[in-house]
């Protein structure tokens, strides 16, 4: 990730998770993870669309980013959006292709537009389960 855009984006998380958990700008999400080596929690806002049966969260700095890393490498994580917790599984990278279904007929060209290429698509858990053991433990 670029230096400055690192930069601004560690400063404004903390500002913008509060908002992206409300679910007032419903493109505004939460993905809550475990780092892989610290075994810390995190929360990061994100930008994501639903799907029938989960998430798609673009990955405008590509997959090398630390939260999606993390998901990865847990197997899932725990998702925030509209002020919901959705307990995710099964992150697969998928390309903009099979991204774009997600997203209505107005967003589509939008999301062309940016050049972000590849998503991290999760499903929704279908049996509950606590954070720690979604989020994945420290390996």
């Amino acid at each position: 990730m670029n230096g400055i855009v690192a930069t601004l984006a560690r400063a404004s998380g903390p500002l913008t998770v509060p908002i992206a958990r409300t679910g007032l700008i419903s493109i505004w999400g939460v993905v809550k993870h475990r780092g892989r080596r610290s075994g810390k929690t995190y929360a990061t806002p994100i930008a994501l669309r639903p799907t029938a049966d989960g998430f798609v969260l673009p990955l405008p700095w590509g997959e090398g980013t630390d939260w999606c890393r993390n998901v990865r490498a847990a197997g899932g994580g725990v998702i925030v959006w509209r002020g919901t917790e959705y307990d995710v599984t099964d992150p697969k990278i998928v390309d903009v292709a099979e991204a774009l279904s997600a997203f209505s007929a107005v967003l589509r060209p939008i999301v062309r537009m940016t050049g972000i290429k590849t998503f991290l698509r999760v499903r929704r858990a279908t049996v509950a389960q606590d954070v720690d053991s979604v989020i994945g433990r420290t390996a």
